[in-house]
């Protein structure tokens, strides 16, 4: 089990309304890292609480932070986004290429990689499916792309991540998740929550980009890119706790071709314009549309159908009692600390 961590440990107590911290010395200078307990929670418990991109409202997306932070915060499923290296590598990121509002090249690092604040314009050569996991690794994401969006953001440390901002590989994601889950600087009740947590992950293939992954997909068989994220899953024997999530339908009905019984869930940009009996009738267990073009007949429709509805990504806390009196049977938020103590 590989993670990357600081050289020292933080015991940090946080709760809404108070901090506590906790501090270590590296070298000669003082570092305070603030975590954050697990919150009471208010929502009902038949609600899948799903923490977007680990939790990009308080953390830069889709980092070993964010996810930390999702789970001290102990929401029942982490959510995140999947790309494919040019050297064959199932890594976390959401954009089909490196952008300087979210990364930099590390100046720590002995990594070669194309440098995102360069006047150069590089093109194709930042994008993820052209850099290996070796150039990836020379990046840290701890940007903030839109402050008026996201102003609780932060990219200070956290306890067990450190301030390792790097683009994460599933399989690293997967080994943090269970080294959580046995530490001692965390509580039994997020331990245990770590323990049990669900994986909702995201295929990013783009019909109209193949560039996007690049692994010679046909658009109907399992490409590369799926048949290792399958494989990852088995070998951590986590089918039970995950889903695979996709806008590209072909990917999923990809993966149903040679997996029965692994979770599906359908992405929907506009709820109304939803093939619901199609996206049934192909084998998806979960709908997952837009929040805000979602209505309550369609909830109903796709209940009948034997559907799940998950939309995403509800930030405002009366859009979150809306959907919760619509009946849907989870939100994807980037702050899961709101939804869990909505009341």
């Amino acid at each position: 089990m590989k993670i990357l961590l600081l050289g020292f440990s933080f015991i940090v107590l946080l709760t809404a309304c108070s901090t506590a911290v906790s501090e270590e010395t590296v070298g000669d200078t003082a570092v305070t890292a603030p975590t954050t307990t697990m919150i009471t929670r208010t929502l009902p418990e038949n609600i899948d609480a799903e923490g977007h991109r680990g939790t990009r409202g308080l953390k830069p997306e889709n980092t070993l932070p964010a996810f930390e932070t999702a789970l001290d915060l102990g929401v029942d499923t982490l959510e995140l986004d999947l790309h494919y290296t040019s050297d064959g590598v199932v890594i976390l990121w959401h954009d089909d290429k490196i952008v300087k509002d979210k990364c930099r090249l590390d100046p720590d690092s002995d990594g070669e990689a194309p440098d995102p604040d360069s006047l150069i314009k590089w093109g194709d050569a930042l994008m993820i499916s052209q850099l290996t996991l070796e150039q990836l690794k020379a990046y840290q994401c701890d940007r903030n792309p839109d402050e008026d969006a996201f102003p609780d953001q932060d990219n200070t440390p956290t306890a067990l991540a450190g301030n390792n901002y790097r683009p994460v590989t599933l399989a690293e994601l997967f080994d943090f998740v269970q080294a959580y889950s046995q530490s001692e600087e965390k509580s039994a009740a997020q331990r245990a929550n770590a323990a049990q947590v669900q994986f909702n992950i995201e295929t990013k293939r783009k019909p109209d980009n193949p560039k996007a992954i690049s692994d010679g997909f046909d658009g109907q068989n399992p490409g590369p890119f799926e048949l290792e994220i399958l494989r990852l899953i088995e070998e951590y024997d986590l089918e039970d706790r995950v889903i695979i999530q996709s806008f590209d339908f072909r990917s999923l009905w990809a993966i149903r071709s040679v997996n029965d019984t692994i979770r599906l869930a359908a992405l929907s940009r506009q709820a109304g314009s939803a093939d619901l009996p199609a996206i049934a009738a192909n084998g998806a267990n979960i709908w997952s549309p837009k929040y805000s073009t979602l209505t309550e007949p369609l909830v109903s429709k796709a209940h009948k159908l034997g559907l799940q509805v998950v939309p995403w990504t509800v930030n405002n806390p009366d859009d979150m009692r809306t959907m919760l009196e619509m009946g849907v049977d989870g939100i994807i938020s980037d702050r899961p600390d709101i939804l869990l103590s909505l009341k």
